[in-house]
This record gives C-alpha cells, sequence and structure tokens, in this order.
C-alpha cells in the first residue's frame, strides 16, 4: 500500500475539522445555506493555516447533491470524485508553476464550456501572486463577469502583491495563524489515530515549532515518528530540528551577564561541535532571554520543568530588566550581521565575546539612580542657587593662592579635521565586525562641506552596488552615528564619486554675504 504523508493523510474534509479558522468556516457554511455564493473569493493567510484545505471542503459543498448544514457528505457521487481528483469539474492550478498569459487564457477559454456531472466548474487556483502582469490582465475581466456556474477560488500568502482591481472583485477572508492550543489538539488527534507514542512536551515543543501552521507541526511529527519506534519526548524532538538543549543556552547567557567571554565561547564551541544550526542557536538564546525578562516580570512560563523554572528564576534576580532588554536588541544585531557575512561562526563569535565584555549595565544602573536622586532633589525644592561669580569668590578664599589654578578649557570635538576623525571611524567599524561596510570605505577620504554635512569622496569611483549597500538605512545610520561621535555634533553623510564630481567654484566672501539677504557689518582690525 502506498504511503501517505500525515499532512495529507489527515487532511479536513469537512469545515468542523478544521481548528483555529471559525470565523470563516461559520461565514461559508451560511452561504451555502442560503444559496448566496459569491462568484470569486480570495483566502489569505500564512501557510499551514488551512488555505487549500478550505477550499477544497467549499468546492465540494458547493456541488455536493446532499449537503448538510453547510457542510459536503463526502459520500454522494460528486465529492468521491472530488476526492479521488477524477472530476474534471473543479480544476486546481498552482500560479507558481503556471503563471504565464497562456495558462490563464486557457482558463478563460474554459470557463464558456459547461460543467460535465456537477453543478459549478471550479478554479482553485494556489499561490495566485505569483501571476505575471499579464496574467492578470487576462484573468481580470474574466473574473469580474465569469458565466453563472463558474466560481474562482484564489489562495496568496502575499495579498500586497494582487493588484487593487483583482483584490476589489473578490471577497477575502484572512486566515489566522492556529493556536498552539489548537495545534496541540489537532496533534494528540493525529497521534491517538495513527498510534503514535508522544508525551506531552514533545507535543508542546511542536506546538511552538510550527509557528502557527498546522502543516508544519505534522511534518515534525512525522519526521519525529519515523525516526524512533518508542516514546517521543522533547529531546528527540529538539535534536531532530537542531535546536540545542536548554541547559547549554542558559550557560551561554548567564556566561554573558556575568560577563565571562571564556566561557561563553567554551559553551558555545560545545553547541557548534554537535552540528547545531546558528540561526536555531540565536533564535533559542533570544527566546531563552525573553523568558527571563517574561519570568522577571509575571513570574509565568511555559516548557519549563521545575529544575529549569528554579536556574530561570535565580538568573532572573541577578539581572535587571534592562540588561535583557539590550541583550535581546544585541543578539538580534548579530543575527541581522550573521545573514550579510560569508563567515557566520566567526560573526557569532565575535559578536557573543563583544556582549560580554563591552557593556557595563551595572554602571548605566548606577548613573541613572544618580540621574534620578537628583531629580527627585530638585522636585522637592531643598536646593540653593548660588551665582557663578558668587560660586569662584567663595572657591578662592577657601583656598590657598598657591592652589588656585585656571580652569582647563575641554577639548572641543568639533575642531577636529575630517582628516583626523574620519579614520577614526574606519577603524571602528573593522573593529567592530562590520566587514563590509569596512570594505567599502577603506579607500575612502572624506571633507567636511560645511557644519553639518560630511562628503565621503571615492577616489576610484564607487559601483551601484556598494553605493545601495551603504545607502541601507540601518548602514547610513550606523556610519552617521560614529561620525557625529567623533564630530561632538549630529552630522550628515553625502556620498561623492571622484570620477564624476567636479566641485564647485567657492564663492567668494562679499558674495556669501549677500547671499544671507542680511545687514552684515565687517569690522577689519
Amino acid at each position: 500500500m502506498e504511503y501517505t504523508a500525515l499532512y495529507r493523510k489527515y487532511r479536513p474534509t469537512v469545515f468542523s475539522e478544521m481548528v483555529g479558522q471559525d470565523h470563516i468556516t461559520k461565514t461559508l457554511k451560511n452561504q451555502i445555506i442560503s444559496g448566496r455564493i459569491g462568484h470569486a473569493y480570495l483566502f489569505n493567510g500564512g501557510r499551514g493555516t488551512g488555505k487549500t484545505s478550505a477550499a477544497k471542503i467549499f468546492a465540494r459543498a458547493i456541488n455536493c447533491l446532499n449537503p448538510k448544514d453547510g457542510e459536503p457528505c463526502n459520500e454522494c457521487e460528486i465529492c468521491k470524485a472530488m476526492l479521488e481528483g477524477s472530476l474534471t469539474d473543479v480544476v486546481e492550478m498552482d500560479a507558481a508553476s503556471n503563471n504565464s498569459v497562456e495558462d490563464i487564457r486557457a482558463i478563460r477559454d474554459e470557463v464558456n464550456f459547461l460543467p460535465t456531472l456537477a453543478k459549478n466548474r471550479i478554479y482553485i487556483i494556489d499561490e495566485v501572486h505569483m501571476l505575471s502582469t499579464g496574467a492578470f490582465n487576462a484573468l481580470l475581466k474574466t473574473l469580474e463577469e465569469p458565466p453563472a456556474h463558474v466560481k474562482f477560488i484564489l489562495a496568496t500568502t502575499e495579498p500586497q502583491k494582487l493588484p487593487a482591481t483583482i483584490l476589489s472583485r473578490c471577497q477575502r477572508f484572512d486566515f489566522k495563524r492556529i493556536s498552539e492550543e489548537n495545534i496541540q489538539k489537532r496533534l494528540e488527534i493525529v497521534c491517538k489515530q495513527s498510534g503514535i507514542d508522544i508525551t506531552k512536551e514533545a507535543l508542546q515543543v511542536i506546538s511552538i515549532l510550527a509557528e502557527g501552521a498546522a502543516r508544519d507541526a505534522l511534518s515534525i511529527l512525522e519526521r519525529c515518528s519515523q525516526e524512533q519506534e518508542g516514546t517521543i519526548d522533547a529531546t528527540l524532538v529538539k535534536n531532530l530540528v537542531g535546536i540545542p538543549q536548554t541547559e547549554l543556552v542558559a550557560k551561554i547567557v548567564e556566561a554573558i551577564i556575568k560577563q565571562n567571554p571564556e566561557e561563553a565561547l567554551n559553551t558555545l564551541e560545545q553547541v557548534l561541535s554537535e552540528g547545531k544550526d546558528l540561526t536555531n542557536l540565536l533564535w533559542e538564546m533570544m527566546k531563552y532571554v525573553k523568558d527571563l525578562l517574561v519570568y522577571k516580570t509575571s513570574q509565568n512560563l511555559k516548557l519549563y520543568n521545575n529544575e529549569e523554572i528554579e536556574q530561570i528564576k535565580r538568573q532572573s534576580q541577578a539581572v535587571s530588566k534592562e540588561k535583557l532588554v539590550e541583550l535581546i536588541y544585541g543578539l538580534s544585531e548579530i543575527e541581522n550581521n550573521i545573514k550579510w557575512s560569508t563567515q557566520k561562526e566567526i560573526m557569532l563569535q565575535t559578536g557573543i565575546i563583544k556582549l560580554s565584555t563591552n557593556v557595563n549595565y551595572d554602571g548605566i544602573e548606577e548613573l541613572k539612580n544618580r540621574v534620578q536622586e537628583l531629580e527627585n532633589t530638585i522636585k522637592s525644592g531643598n536646593i540653593t542657587v548660588t551665582s557663578n561669580s558668587q560660586t569662584n569668590s567663595l572657591a578662592q578664599q577657601a583656598q590657598p593662592k598657591e592652589q588656585i589654578k585656571k580652569p582647563v578649557p575641554k577639548a572641543n570635538m568639533a575642531n577636529l579635521t575630517s582628516e583626523e576623525y574620519w579614520p577614526k571611524v574606519i577603524d571602528t567599524l573593522k573593529n567592530s565586525g562590520k566587514m563590509i561596510l569596512y570594505s567599502n570605505l577603506v579607500n575612502t577620504k572624506a571633507k567636511q562641506k560645511d557644519d553639518l554635512t560630511l562628503e565621503v569622496i571615492f577616489p576610484n569611483g564607487i559601483t551601484k552596488f556598494g553605493k545601495d549597500l551603504l545607502q541601507r538605512p540601518e548602514n547610513m545610520q550606523e556610519i552617521v552615528r560614529l561620525v557625529s561621535m567623533e564630530c561632538g555634533k549630529e552630522m550628515r553623510i553625502k556620498y561623492i564619486d571622484a570620477v564624476e564630481y567636479v566641485p564647485k567654484k567657492e564663492d567668494s566672501l562679499e558674495e556669501k554675504i549677500k547671499s544671507l539677504d542680511i545687514p552684515v557689518n565687517i569690522i577689519e582690525e
């Protein structure tokens, strides 16, 4: 007997078997009962939320010879033919592989023919956003005024890619992400019917990993059942999908909190030696830090045993909420840097070292407390303000004459030239691991055009790819931040291609004064 995948074997055959989409199934059943069926429907939602299953059930219910409360009977000649896939009156088309104008023109020619057995000819077009512009135009007129016996059901995960002219001609139904509780209930039914022995903790892990997609949950369950004949536990599920053990993730996070980079790197090396995926590791670390933050706030967590809860309780007491938030942002930055790097493991290691050494959270907390005390003192009114002259006079009287010194002026960062601080900016990019930005700026020069604008000059020219990369909002923001720190004031960045750049003639002093359109007196000494 041919083997059938679990997600196909247990695909819902009636609306009542669908989970988490009651707001849609109720409306569709009411339309069938009342006979008010539209000519075009758009089913939108994430993967594995039931769009295609709902379309097939709806198509059967429309043509069923003996519908019951808006549900197909699945026993009549029409329903059986549709379940077997032998009914030619129902056409399923994948727009991802059939997205040309010719494919839609074939449908446009077929709609004029009456159905052979069923009452209606139904076209289910999956991933409809993949159609070409010409295909959408070819579909438009047919979708607007199809023959009475033709119904269209369009399914997509990205409705924003559909033309407004298509959207306005369809009844739109938005499928929600299926909750973890509903996915777990569905998995329990499948396991019971399939004879799969699995623990409750393993079902919870699968439900979370599915991220709202029932099909993904069934695929993970099927893989676990093929790997082990005995009882499936949470450890087996995590190992199969490449998720590191909670104990190791907790050790890395604790080492970062304690500012111990050596221990963090040793544990990281242990995780990587087991072949764990870097993205999954970062996801688990962010999730663990988030759980620490949640526990510190509400003392409510899922998916952890008593021993792990005690560990989380101990760690959460030794760290502030602000530090946990900073850690989440830091890990997210590492994940973003890894996406653009060919040396992912090196970027991960350097990012962990940076989190473990560079941030002094305790100092930040102390500074915030001192600022808060100062604000409370000012609000209370118990403060005496003296003039500068009075303060200086009292200070001079209290000190011996030989100890009185002139105040040392602070360094004015704005007086630095671009030749002095621009190399520092490039070195900072290199030391912080932003090698893509560094490699694109390493041979550049900088010239301060005015008080607020810095021109970055590319002597050998700049490619379109390099310019687009540097002008990305996150990259531009980072460069502006470093330049502003070096200058001591907010600056703007402008990229100049030296190959095409022709400098303007410097205006004379008189011309500059005239352009101001205000009276200016020049006093010559």
